[in-house]
């Protein structure tokens, strides 16, 4: 399918789209096209979707650095240079098509107030609508500690904002530039020489700021002593809309998962140096972990291969990895489900998967009989056919039942939610 262009947005098109995820990827396309210095705030996506924003696609002039580019665009310096690993961030080829990495799995965490998630270097602002008002999602790209400098982890909240606040330089910093040769005084008043910008949002009863910069270059970089730094137009955007008291959430989520309709997506940073398993480490489990918290769905292995290669990346790009198929669920059509139960209430475990039909019935003969209400389906997503045994109505009677299974008839068995289940087909003779 060829994918349609709006100037120098590019939008991926893609097959087997619903009907309303076409509309909303069209009212984002316009809104990104027309709406340039607003780009960073975005309608919230519904309950079990995660993603916000679309991928454009610009080329790159003689006359422009990547970072004069992340400038531009409302990006992180780390960000457009990890989106384009094989473009100079100094000296981009002129006419070099460069990935605007502008689309966001939203992060696992509440969507309320403020989310700071450090190893991707970006601000999450969920504003409190209005009666009758979209609820929206807001993001700029941010500065933050260097290597140990970190905000600490958890719930904080904006307990005092500040215009053309003072920066009373702290002793330990003052010392640093003392031995530099590059003495501060102990107050530096509001101007251009002050780091703090226009404007600064304390965090708690700490000394942590988030606040503006005169060092644009520096946005998106560890370089900060444990503030968060904005851009100077986004701090000024920001510090209006959100009141004292809104709660911070300060998180470490360098791997994501989320859907978007049917499809569902990775996303993968570098994470924090000081992390006990960087910076040789793969990272995979820990990509797998947010697959499986995020899916609940059975995947095959090349899912999981791609999987592996966005985590082992990290461009910080949202990855399909699966379209789940629509048609027929599976628990809608097994013969003996029990009536008083719907997918979402259902829990199930697959007990194997093959690749040949043939296998998994002599497998399914193996199980012997089971409980009346419980049955063996063989069912399929397109490339495995896999056994799956229930429904059960409790997660606990799942789980016993499969380590009984597995202490009497020796065989491995997974848990599984009845929505997962969504989509998959009962195996033909031939996959």
């Amino acid at each position: 399918m060829s994918k349609p262009y709006k100037g120098n947005t590019l939008i991926r098109a893609t097959p087997k789209m619903r009907q309303n995820k076409l509309v909303r990827i069209s009212l984002m396309a316009i809104f990104f096209y027309f709406n340039q210095s607003v780009a960073a705030t975005f309608p919230l996506p519904p309950v079990g979707e995660h993603i916000v924003g679309e991928l454009q696609s610009v080329q790159a002039s003689r006359d422009e650095t990547l970072l004069d580019m992340a400038l531009r665009y409302d990006l992180g310096h780390e960000e457009i240079v990890a989106a384009n690993p094989d473009i100079d961030r100094w000296l981009p080829r002129n006419g070099a098509w460069v990935t605007l990495p502008t689309q966001f799995i939203l992060p696992d965490a509440p969507r309320k107030g403020i989310v700071i998630n450090l190893p991707e270097m970006r601000l999450y602002y969920y504003p409190e609508p209005k009666p009758g008002e979209q609820a929206v999602v807001i993001t700029h790209p941010i500065s933050i500690g260097s290597e140990g400098r970190n905000l600490p982890m958890g719930l904080s909240q904006i307990s005092e904002k500040r215009i053309k606040p003072s920066w009373r330089v702290p002793k330990s910093i003052r010392a640093e530039h003392e031995k530099e040769g590059d003495p501060l005084p102990a107050v530096v008043p509001p101007g251009p020489d002050n780091p703090l910008g226009e404007f600064s949002m304390r965090l708690g009863s700490s000394s942590y700021l988030i606040h503006g910069t005169n060092r644009t270059f520096s946005i998106g970089m560890r370089v900060s002593h444990g503030c968060i730094r904005l851009y100077p137009d986004d701090i000024a955007s920001l510090f209006p809309q959100v009141p004292s008291g809104t709660a911070v959430n300060i998180i470490n989520q360098p791997f994501k998962a989320g859907w978007l309709a049917d499809e569902l997506y990775v996303e993968a940073h570098a994470p924090l140096r000081e992390d006990k398993f960087a910076p040789n480490s793969s990272h995979s489990t820990e990509m797998v972990s947010a697959v499986i918290k995020a899916s609940h769905v059975v995947m095959d292995e090349m899912t999981w291969e791609m999987t592996r290669l966005a985590a082992e990346q990290r461009q910080g790009v949202p990855t399909k990895i699966l379209a789940t198929t629509h048609g027929e669920s599976l628990l809608r059509t097994t013969a003996n489900q029990r009536p008083d139960l719907i997918p979402g209430d259902t829990w199930w475990l697959q007990a194997g998967a093959f690749q040949q039909v043939d296998n998994a019935k002599f497998s399914t003969l193996q199980l012997g009989q089971l409980p009346p209400q419980l049955n063996a389906n063989l069912v399929s997503n397109g490339r495995l056919c896999r056994i799956v045994i229930g429904p059960f109505a409790e997660r606990n009677e799942a789980l016993k039942f499969g380590k009984d299974m597995q202490s009497d008839k020796e065989t491995n068995s997974f848990l599984l939610h009845g929505s997962s289940l969504n989509g998959y087909r009962f195996c033909q003779s031939e996959l």
